[in-house]
């Protein structure tokens, strides 16, 4: 049985992450757009509203965990399983993906709707605060089985190599978050809720167009829930990635969720300003991403038929444009600290604060972009352990400590020296486990 997916193992390299990552990093540019328009809008309403959707990042972060963990999971073992041209367990890889959205998102809407307030009131005791978080929390946790949906299925064309078409999702459902934002925002006078529910409205959206394109133009899986059953060694397949990931991107909510109870020890502006970066620095780590998500099914695929010749050429290559594009992040946000906050409606307070954190925080940029590349060769070959060692020590032994003494010093602006710090240990690591990695293969 022939399938179009056989083009991860013939196509030259660069031409090959070029046709497989480029649709990805238009589609991530634009989810980093709308993440970023979003929160434009609701700086709008007020800086507390601003904060509110900071500080609710670490709990839509849990969630995205879950279903991009997930979604690796089912990329790198469906690649992998057609690279051995086992389709029988391609196919199964696909149906239980379905199986774990649906079971994914009714976990989380019963999480969605009871647990807002009690996690806004372990953050700060504003209460204008707790009440825009706590609608915003309720809305996007609790209807999230729009976005476990559209991840879902993105993941399913990306492990064929139909990255144009998960391009046309994430764009679709981006497009329709970015309209309805200032009108579910101001002109329906929504406020913060109005935000959340444009969200949704573009994740749904993104999920339903998923899978119209994956019945009608996916042939190298056949996707039916007809006698379904649940397979655990497909299951182990899936989540023996998966977890790791799911761990190491929750890790990065306990990072955040942690940050910003340091930061509002100083004032409810500096969880604002770190917010803020985490938005404008998806310009530049939201491409890497879609780089990295070219990345797994090539590698998995290629590992799965032995070519270790074309594993080496694209390690290089995406390393290569890892440092290309994260040193043009360290430029962009040297140079243009103050525009960039001012999207934001950043008043005096937030912009002195502000362009001393995007300065110092963006030197972390290169170690950090080439751990995340790293990581990509880690999931594919079915070592997603090796990246969970890296994030822990990353973003949990190193900067929270770091960051809790820097704080006691009572200047906030040496707070931010933590991240590139921790950046540099996690790279430092990740290196050495690559090294492990390609010594195991004997790459």
């Amino acid at each position: 049985m022939e399938t179009k997916s056989n083009k991860l193992g013939v196509m030259p390299i660069p031409k090959l992450l070029a046709t497989m990552a480029f649709p990805l990093i238009i589609s991530m540019l634009v989810q980093a757009l709308y993440g970023i328009v979003d929160s434009i809008f609701v700086s709008k309403i007020n800086e507390n509203a601003l904060t509110a959707v900071s500080l609710a990042y670490p709990a839509q972060n849990i969630l995205i965990a879950f279903a991009v963990g997930t979604g690796v999971g089912v990329s790198a073992f469906l690649s992998r399983s057609l690279g051995e041209e086992n389709y029988k367990r391609a196919n199964e890889t696909a149906n239980h993906a379905i199986f774990i959205w649906i079971t994914m998102s009714l976990i989380f809407a019963i999480i969605g709707r009871t647990c807002g307030e009690l996690y806004f009131s372990l953050q700060t005791s504003n209460p204008e605060i707790i009440d825009y978080g706590t609608k915003y929390f309720n809305i996007c946790v609790g209807l999230s089985f729009g976005v476990f949906g559209q991840i879902t299925f993105e993941q399913l064309l990306q492990s064929t190599g139909r990255t144009v078409d998960t391009m046309i999702m994430q764009t679709t459902g981006a497009i329709i978050n970015i309209i309805f934002d200032p009108i579910f925002i101001f002109v329906l006078d929504m406020g913060v809720a109005g935000a959340a529910y444009a969200t949704v409205l573009g994740q749904v959206s993104a999920a339903l167009l998923g899978i119209y394109i994956n019945h009608r133009k996916n042939v190298d899986i056949h996707i039916s829930m007809k006698n379904f059953k649940v397979n655990f060694e497909v299951l182990k397949g899936i989540y023996k990635v998966a977890v790791p990931v799911i761990v190491m991107i929750s890790l990065g909510s306990v990072m955040v969720f942690c940050m910003n109870l340091i930061l509002i020890r100083f004032s409810s502006t500096a969880p604002a300003v770190f917010g803020v970066y985490y938005k404008l620095q998806g310009f530049f780590f939201m491409p890497l991403y879609g780089t990295k998500n070219a990345l797994i099914p090539i590698v998995a695929y290629n590992y799965g038929a032995q070519r270790k010749d074309r594993i080496k050429e694209v390690f290089f290559l995406s390393v290569k444009f890892t440092l290309t594009l994260m040193l043009t992040g360290v430029i962009v946000f040297c140079l243009m600290p103050t525009t960039l906050l001012q999207m934001f409606d950043a008043s005096e307070n937030m912009l002195g604060m502000g362009v001393i954190a995007l300065r110092i925080i963006s030197l972390s940029f290169p170690f950090a972009g080439l751990t995340i590349i790293f990581s990509a060769f880690f999931e594919s070959t079915g070592m997603g352990a090796y990246s969970l060692v890296g994030s822990i020590a990353r973003q949990i032994v190193v900067l929270l400590p770091c960051a809790y003494i820097l704080a006691s010093f009572g200047n906030v602006n040496r707070v931010w020296f933590a991240l590139p710090i921790a950046e540099v240990c996690g790279f430092l690591i990740s290196s050495l486990l690559l090294k492990v990695l390609f010594s195991k293969i004997d790459l």
